[in-house]
């Protein structure tokens, strides 16, 4: 079975809609860092978050990994 790997950078904001309208649609305060990648990976919809400047070689070091 194949799947998808997702990266985020550090810091990244990640979702559709910004925390503002998130937080004037559903009436309730969100949670310290809502939408970061950090958050994100931290509730399991992140797989790593790399730097920019490292993504090259963590996308490299990835298909090694699968290649064997």
């Amino acid at each position: 079975m194949m799947g998808d790997i997702n990266i985020g950078e550090p810091g990244a904001m990640i979702g559709f809609a910004g925390p503002r309208v998130i937080k004037e649609t559903i009436k309730k305060d969100l949670p310290e860092g809502f939408q970061t990648a950090e958050f994100v990976m931290d509730h399991g919809f992140l797989d790593l978050i790399a730097n920019r400047k490292e993504l090259k070689d963590t996308i490299a070091r990835l298909l090694q990994l699968f290649a064997n």
